[in-house]
């Protein structure tokens, strides 16, 4: 059974660092393009970060672009999300999704499995 567990979220002041992890288990953890996205209240679920199945390539959403950086570790089956002079925009429930395409892309639609998500609250 495929498990993508996030973590390293919390509450946070404006300009503030975290550094959020997605563990997976249960698939080949390298064969598989990751990305993360987040979904604020009432609003749509949005593309943040993807890296592909090696982490030659990364994408970033241009509201996070120099702020956050995907990183994965194939040995911990593990991506990253490090997110630095964090704003209370990018408050939000976080989630890591895995795509089994050679490059994470930035749509929503297509991603194999899906983690439950992390709360990020930045306050102001």
């Amino acid at each position: 059974q495929v498990q993508l567990v996030e973590s390293g979220g919390g509450l946070v002041q404006a300009g503030d660092s975290l550094r959020l992890s997605c563990a997976a288990s249960g698939l080949t953890f390298s064969s598989y393009a990751m990305g993360w996205f987040r979904q604020a209240p009432g609003k749509e679920r949005e593309f943040v970060a993807g890296i592909s199945r090696i982490g030659g390539s990364t994408d970033y959403a241009d509201s996070v672009k120099g702020r956050f950086t995907i990183s994965r570790d194939n040995a911990k089956n593990t991506v990253y999300l490090r997110m630095d002079s964090l704003k209370p925009e990018d408050t939000a429930v976080y989630y890591c999704a895995a795509d089994r395409r050679l490059y994470a892309s930035s749509q929503s639609v297509g991603y194999d499995y899906w983690g439950q998500g992390t709360q990020v609250t930045v306050s102001s």
